[in-house]
């Protein structure tokens, strides 16, 4: 039987989906005020900085995955224009209902889909530009979901990875104090939910570092890599270029 990690705890592969698709569905109510809670608000800064990074021109076409309550999906939107196209997806359903409902408030209306990044429903060399952010940490295999992504790129189509990361050595002590102490009371508190803010914390170190996830990608499609970290490491933003 083959396992892999959720969170600490080894479980049988088959499972971390169900299982990760579980922490989402209990989070998905209040997954924004509890974003900006955590981050104090900086989430904001992150995702505006990975938008300013994408610099998406009007009419690409720009797939976003895990893309949750559908922050970027609108940024992009905005910039796409309407003869551009983005696809707003995620592989849990309630995130994305969340997502959409959230981006018919806004006013935008776009194509929203269930689906596994590691089987992407999508044709080859169809987008300008896959974004995926707090998501990948998440996926069981992220080779293969880095492969698909590589796919549906057209040639020279960019990456964007917005991921928590390895924390610079001076914070480490203080950062891990938060994850595991704090963490897990403002989820109880805020949203009934101690044990999905421990995992969030437990997946964190379990993901790749820097330089690590930079190697990955490029063993995956991609032929430049770089990384830009932001909050002292607490998260990095991945940028791979297709290889032709």
């Amino acid at each position: 039987m083959a396992t892999t990690h959720f969170g600490f705890e080894n479980v049988d592969e088959t499972d971390k989906a169900r299982r990760v698709r579980g922490v989402f569905d209990s989070v998905a109510p209040k997954y924004d005020l509890m974003n900006d809670l955590m981050s104090g608000g900086l989430h904001r800064v992150w995702k505006a900085y990975t938008v300013m990074v994408a610099n998406v021109q009007e009419g690409q076409r720009v797939l976003d995955i895990a893309g949750g309550t559908g922050d970027l999906a609108l940024a992009f939107a905005r910039k796409a224009g309407r003869s551009g196209q983005v696809v707003h997806t995620d592989i849990n359903e309630a995130m994305l209902c969340t997502g959409r409902d959230r981006l018919l408030d806004a006013g935008v209306s776009l194509a929203t889909t269930v689906c596994d990044a590691e089987r992407l429903p999508f044709k080859d060399a169809h987008f300008d530009l896959v974004s995926v952010a707090f998501g990948l940490r998440n996926m069981t295999h992220k080779d293969a979901a880095l492969k698909e992504m590589a796919r549906v790129l057209k040639p020279q189509g960019k990456l964007l990875v917005l991921e928590f990361s390895q924390v610079a050595q001076p914070l480490r002590k203080a950062y891990d104090l938060y994850s595991f102490k704090v963490l897990p009371q403002l989820g109880r508190l805020v949203a009934g939910d101690a044990e999905s803010y421990r995992y969030l914390a437990e997946s964190i170190r379990m993901h790749p570092n820097q330089e690590e996830l930079k190697a990955l990608m490029k063993l995956n499609g991609f032929g430049h890599v770089d990384f830009h970290n932001m909050t002292g490491g607490v998260v990095a933003l991945h940028v791979g270029i297709k290889c032709d």
